[in-house]
């Protein structure tokens, strides 16, 4: 029998990777997404797409009734710290209400539920380096706050079904199919500009630190936490400044370009580096790709994407 799961904000950059990998292991894979910031382009063609925002109870629940999953993912969000500031009560609606129809659509079929969190905005500036789960958040932003109480319902629903629900805090995730049009991204951002020959802003005069982790390793974590109980750090541990992020793929391009250098925009953080050993001990989980050797093929291959979009609007 065909095992089932959904899969929300599937059509995504990092859901449309967590998709291709439930197909390849034989799962029937129904991505939920109103495509706000998917992109339909992004699904493989093995997936079926339930064109469904996930704060529309009714619709999301005739999804999850008709496919009855067997595991859930959940990356559906609105993740845009500034968009957030501007919008603070559609953040809460979608990542705090959106999540818990998500919840109570999945515990109708004991399907476990991985809830994709943030890291960085989560925890906040000023705590120790790399950051364990075991820190209290104190987020910077309403994406941040809306995050840390969706958090809040995967654990109380986990513990009051029995259902073992995860909740997994992600770093800076990079890699193929980020889009280059949004805030979040630099790796895809910066990339796009120095393919088209343009000089990026850094942000925080290029001093900002993140811990960027690829998506590849991320998807990995994620299929091995369903199923698992906790709270998970997915990162790599490995604090880079936004200067370096810059120097590597400014060489891979082979352009010589300074960047603008700028203050760091509201809501963002100084610094951000996280403890996965956690993953480490409960899901038997590492990273495998190096930050260098990750950023670089992640240029070309990003590369190749720009110039599919632009041979296509031809």
């Amino acid at each position: 029998m065909t095992r089932t799961a959904i899969v929300t904000g599937g059509a995504g950059f990092i859901g449309s990777h967590v998709v291709d990998s439930l197909l390849a292991d034989g799962y029937r894979v129904i991505a939920v997404d109103d495509l706000t910031t998917g992109r339909a382009s992004n699904l493989n063609e093995g997936a079926e797409l339930a064109l469904v925002d996930i704060t529309d109870v009714d619709a999301l629940d005739e999804v999850f009734d008709s496919a009855k999953p067997e595991r859930v993912f959940h990356l559906g969000a609105q993740s845009m710290v500034t968009v957030s500031v501007k919008d603070p009560a559609r953040d809460c609606e979608v990542n705090v209400r959106g999540t818990l129809n998500v919840l109570e659509a999945a515990g109708r079929h004991d399907a476990p539920v991985v809830f994709t969190s943030t890291g960085g905005a989560l925890y906040g500036d000023g705590v120790p380096l790399p950051t364990p789960e075991t820190q209290i958040p104190a987020p910077l932003s309403p994406y941040g706050a809306s995050k840390w109480a969706g958090e809040s319902y995967v654990r109380t629903w986990a513990l009051a079904s029995g259902i073992p629900h995860a909740v997994c805090r992600l770093g800076n995730v990079y890699g193929p199919r980020q889009s280059p049009h949004g805030e979040a991204g630099v790796v895809s951002i910066f990339s796009r500009m120095l393919w088209e020959g343009q000089a990026p802003t850094l942000f925080g005069f290029g001093d900002a630190t993140r811990d960027y982790v690829h998506v590849h390793d991320v998807v990995s974590c994620l299929r091995a936490a369903s199923g698992n109980a906790g709270v998970f750090n997915v990162a790599s541990s490995v604090e880079t400044s936004v200067r370096d992020v810059f120097r590597i793929l400014r060489e891979e391009a082979g352009v010589d370009l300074d960047p603008v250098l700028a203050p760091l925009r509201e809501g963002e953080l100084t610094r951000s580096c996280m403890d996965p050993s956690n993953a480490r001990r409960a899901l038997g989980w590492k990273p495998s790709i190096p930050i260098q050797r990750g950023m670089r093929a992640t240029y070309h291959e990003l590369v190749s994407e720009f110039e599919a979009e632009v041979e296509s609007c031809r």
